[in-house]
């Protein structure tokens, strides 16, 4: 039976299963165990949902063992299903690994009902689980590798006995074993396998050195993973080194880039926090690294949780307190703009880009008297000016000041020579404002010409051929 991927799922499996992704990654860990063990009863194959449950399952139970799970009776009820139903089996073994997702002896019956059924894909993450609870079992790394090497994964076998070695130099037959995988990793990546003459061999070669290139990221984050490790035993020995602070919050700065991980998103805060006290709060390119990280962390909340609501998350229990926390967050990071524009702006008062992105900020915020004076200033600024008077005009607006909107919307309009997104949006905002106003005619003509050149920009077909 062959791995399945998102694709294969059903229509409704697809749907449970990006149900599951949003609330895994608000944390909601039971939620999501509940709806990747409904895909798994009908999608067993599919292994990444098996993934999220197990890590779900970790977080649930914070890797606590259960030591009163009677799994001598599930142990032997699923060794007596693997060979008449290894699916059941499978089922079975899932279904107590939600108390004790690390447990050795369900893990075992996982991977031999796997196995039974054809998923040796399965079967591997089930030893791997094993590994991850006891790092140190070389048996079971045996096990592991031995079973890579049988479904012709000579790379991943290799990482496994080396590994191996490293914990035990005298054993022989994993030395042995690693130097074989090796090896044949090296054949199939040259294609002397299936070559049938030197030029599959020239293609074969070509073929490898795009994978190469491809690997150069996982070979960048494990070298990158190698430098923390040695900066952060000096580290530990001289927290008060400054420059050592900085490569260490470099690095998990690169990390993130790569990797876009809230971990690493929490170690470069960690670090840049720390040089900051270091300085105190004297270097502004730390300040600035600070401000933007801590944006970014408040904006990947945001995202994860809209995600999650407009998966379906508005059915669950508990959505109004994820709305509340929504809300509380988008104030915060509103707050968090005004707060650093406004340090800018006292850092540099005679910078007028500065004074429009505090006014762009107030507006977004909805504090749109506090944002008119910004806007004014920001106006005389010849590279801002015509978007300050689109903002002007929307304060205006949003004051019911319509007669002062339309003389922003108007003048910025009239400056515009190009009908580009930011002409439409500001004649848009006019025709509206006209609307509001009761001047039905010349709203209309400022959708007609939006009209002429984007048909398809948001309702203005509709308004226009509504009036035929």
């Amino acid at each position: 039976m062959p791995i399945q991927t998102e694709k294969d799922l059903s229509e409704k499996n697809r749907s449970l299963w990006l149900k599951a992704l949003a609330a895994f990654e608000v944390r909601n860990f039971g939620y999501t165990i509940s709806l990747t063990q409904a895909i798994l009863k009908d999608s067993p194959a599919f292994l990444d949902a098996r993934k999220v449950l197990r890590k779900s399952a970790i977080a649930n139970t914070k890797g606590k063992k259960n030591f009163l799970s009677g799994l001598s009776s599930v142990s032997l009820k699923g060794s007596s299903m693997v060979k008449k139903d290894p699916l059941q089996a499978m089922e079975l073994a899932e279904k107590n690994l939600e108390s004790d997702p690390l447990n050795p002896q369900l893990n075992h019956l996982l991977k031999e009902a796997a196995k039974a059924a054809g998923l040796p894909e399965i079967a591997a993450f089930a030893l791997e689980t094993i590994i991850e609870s006891n790092p140190k079992d070389t048996k079971v790394m045996h096990e592991l590798g031995q079973l890579h090497l049988q479904m012709g994964d000579s790379d991943r076998a290799v990482k496994i006995f080396v590994r191996i070695t490293e914990i035990n130099p005298a054993d022989l037959e994993a030395l042995k074993l690693s130097k074989d995988a090796s090896a044949m990793a090296t054949m199939k990546t040259g294609g002397w396998e299936t070559a049938k003459d030197y030029r599959d061999l020239i293609k074969n070669k070509d073929e490898a050195a795009s994978l190469e290139q491809k690997n150069r990221v996982v070979r960048s984050l494990d070298m990158i993973d190698q430098q923390i490790g040695e900066l952060y035993a000096q580290w530990e020995q001289n927290q008060a080194g400054v420059d050592l602070s900085r490569k260490l919050a470099k690095l998990w700065e690169d990390r993130f880039e790569m990797e876009q991980d809230d971990s690493s998103l929490e170690g470069a805060i960690y670090y840049y926090t720390h040089i900051n006290q270091l300085t105190n709060q004297s270097d502004p390119g730390i300040v600035r690294k600070l401000s933007e990280f801590s944006l970014k962390q408040l904006d990947r909340r945001i995202r994860s949780l809209e995600d999650w609501f407009s998966a379906g998350g508005d059915q669950h229990p508990e959505a109004p307190q994820y709305q509340d926390e929504l809300t509380a967050l988008k104030a915060q990071r509103a707050e968090a703009l005004i707060s650093e524009a406004k340090k800018r702006v006292e850092r540099n008062p005679t910078d007028l880009q500065l004074r429009f992105e505090l006014g762009e900020a107030l507006v977004v915020a909805g504090q749109y008297t506090e944002a008119i004076a910004e806007l004014q200033r920001a106006r005389q600024n010849p590279n801002v000016r015509l978007r300050a008077m689109s903002l002007l005009g929307q304060c205006y607006t949003e004051k019911s000041m319509l007669d002062l909107a339309v003389k922003q919307f108007k003048d910025a309009a009239s400056e515009m020579l190009a009908m580009d997104a930011t002409k439409k949006e500001t004649l848009y905002k006019l025709g509206l404002v006209y609307e509001k106003m009761d001047r039905k005619e010349e709203s209309l003509a400022c959708m007609k010409e939006i009209y002429e050149v984007d048909y398809g920009y948001l309702d203005v077909a509709k308004r226009v051929e509504s009036s035929y």
